[in-house]
């Protein structure tokens, strides 16, 4: 379904959590669900989902409400475009690394794990999830030869930091950035989505200890 208008930021951020709950929908055998149910389940209001769909022609009809599977299928072409799986490095083959990777391999979320990229002499030849680890020295070679067009960083702030020039003169487009260095700020011309492990933990920290 055409685009209508451009979706902002928290728009975007939520169709990942309205494709989750269709899944799960889909597989309770459940064939149609109105938009106050699904503004219910996702903790948000009526209006807020139909306003979310609208961004994207809207999938549903009035006083109708949705089907579950071609609402997740319209979405889901949102989310993983032509199917066509997006190729991905991960640089830092640590434990956090070692978990991402994982994550990405057996997950169907669009993306495709093409090598993995360490500075550990021990690690270069093994492989994560079937994926060899090569030595970061390597890395300009490899985006030359495999044009990726993703990079997951779990590395420390300052290796990201020298890392993140190189990565837009490789081509890389998008960044899945574990560091707690906000490429974004130096490198608008990329799509980054940072994750920030500690911010979270201390959100519930803060909400546990500050609870009405």
């Amino acid at each position: 379904m055409p685009v209508q208008n451009k979706a902002s930021l928290p728009v975007i951020k939520r169709l990942p959590k309205y494709y989750r709950y269709l899944t799960n929908l889909s597989a309770d055998g459940r064939e149609k669900i109105s938009s106050s149910e699904l503004a219910h389940m996702m903790g948000t209001t009526a209006s807020q989902v139909r306003q979310d769909f609208n961004c994207f022609g809207g999938f549903g009809q009035q006083g109708i409400g949705y089907k579950v599977d071609v609402l997740r299928a319209e979405i889901g072409k949102l989310l993983f475009g032509d199917g066509e799986r997006l190729p991905t490095i991960l640089i830092g083959a640590g434990h956090l690394g070692s978990a991402v990777s994982s994550f990405i391999s057996r997950d169907t979320n669009g993306y495709r794990l093409i090598g993995v990229f360490d500075v550990k002499p021990e690690l270069f030849g093994q492989t994560i999830c079937g994926v060899q680890i090569f030595p970061l020295r390597e890395l300009a070679r490899f985006c030359a030869e495999h044009h990726p067009t993703v990079a997951v960083l779990c590395v420390p702030r300052q290796s990201a930091m020298d890392l993140a020039g190189e990565l837009v003169e490789y081509g890389i487009q998008g960044v899945w950035n574990f560091s707690h260095y906000d490429l974004s700020v130096e490198y608008p011309q990329l799509t980054v989505e940072n994750v920030h492990l500690g911010d979270s933990l201390m959100s519930l920290g803060y909400r546990l200890r500050n609870q009405e």
